[in-house]
């Protein structure tokens, strides 16, 4: 009995300090650390680029857009997660080929398949989009923000489909690793003062760049290995506050919108404001940022961009915009105050 007194509190004691032993081993042993990001190559060491020649835009299909009609998202589609980036409700999910999409709900969805058509349509870069006007989501719940968008039985309707994985040999960049409409490589060209007039032409009041990377940057940077050289593309990765109202110009006193005919339409008088001093662009438009942003637009960048733009058929905006979800009172709505604006810009010489 002494025995079993005396080495059964060994035993409990032996324990006791393996136990110990191991949780300070435990605790001493350091975490894994968070795999660090992939940096960008710096820009002055590739090329740099925001705009390639579309070839003939008026033969661009305005329905599949820039993604193809053959790379459209198929149901039926599997909840992947939920998505909390951004203003609006988004999931990640998988089609029935095994691409996985970012899918986004909200006024958003049909301002920015639209407008990454046209932007595309004159060579400038962006993600594909798709509208899908509805679907099931197998599998979506332990949902927050979507669960107002998908039902219980995983159906929704109106969504925009982007791909969520960049093309083989693709990186992209955003935010601290983006860059600034003011500041970056190809700034004051007609490239990208072409595509400042885009984002006008659109509407598209949200042009946050790398000074706000607190708020969430719309740009973007892809890098890719071209001919054995770094390339670096520039583009805008958001266009969902597109297709509305940018918040002043003769109705001040009104809020901005996305995907609102009216306020587009009404506001397309105000689009083009005149010609300073024969040389410059005056612009209407009010954005995140607004000065700097519609100053140093030359009338001859414009006519630049209008050797594109000014091909895009009234067929091939009807089309994205069918394309895009738009009721026929919107198509045509829109196509008129676009070609409106289009014409605008085509007549700048008459204007100054």
């Amino acid at each position: 009995m002494r025995q079993y007194g005396y080495f059964a509190p060994r035993r409990a004691l032996l324990a006791a300090s393996l136990a110990v032993t191991s949780l300070a081993a435990f605790a001493q042993e350091p975490a894994k650390a968070p795999k660090p990001k992939k940096a960008a190559v710096p820009l002055s060491q590739t090329k740099v680029v925001v705009w390639q020649d579309p070839g003939a835009v008026e033969t661009r299909d305005f329905v599949g857009g820039p993604g193809g009609r053959d790379k459209a998202p198929q149901g039926p589609f599997t909840f992947v997660k939920e998505d909390f980036g951004g203003s609006n409700p988004k999931v990640k999910v998988k089609d029935a080929k095994g691409v996985e999409w970012s899918v986004k709900f909200g006024p958003e969805v049909k301002a920015e398949t639209f407008a990454t058509r046209l932007v595309w349509a004159v060579g400038y870069f962006v993600d594909p989009a798709y509208f899908v006007p509805s679907g099931k989501i197998q599998g979506a719940t332990g949902l927050t923000r979507a669960k107002k968008v998908i039902q219980p039985d995983g159906s929704f309707v109106e969504a925009r489909f982007e791909p969520d994985d960049r093309p083989k040999g693709v990186t992209r960049f955003k935010e601290e690793q983006g860059w600034g409409w003011p500041d970056n490589p190809l700034a004051g060209t007609k490239e990208m003062n072409g595509l400042k007039v885009m984002v006008m032409l659109l509407s598209n009041w949200d042009n946050k760049d790398l000074r706000d990377i607190k708020r969430g940057s719309n740009t973007a940077i892809d890098q890719l290995t071209v001919a054995g050289a770094v390339e670096s593309r520039l583009l805008i990765s958001d266009w969902g506050a597109s297709m509305g109202r940018w918040g002043r110009g003769g109705i001040s006193h009104l809020k901005r919108q996305k995907w609102d005919c009216g306020s587009f339409a009404q506001q397309t008088k105000f689009f083009v404001d005149g010609v300073k001093d024969d040389v410059e662009v005056k612009w209407g438009y009010y954005g995140q940022h607004t000065d700097s942003f519609r100053e140093g637009i030359r009338v001859a960048d414009v006519e630049w961009l209008m050797q594109y733009l000014g091909r895009v058929t009234d067929a091939q905006i009807r089309q994205g915009l069918e394309a895009s979800g738009g009721a026929p009172e919107e198509v045509e709505c829109f196509a008129k105050a676009l070609r409106t604006r289009i014409d605008q810009m085509k007549n700048l010489r008459v204007k100054s």
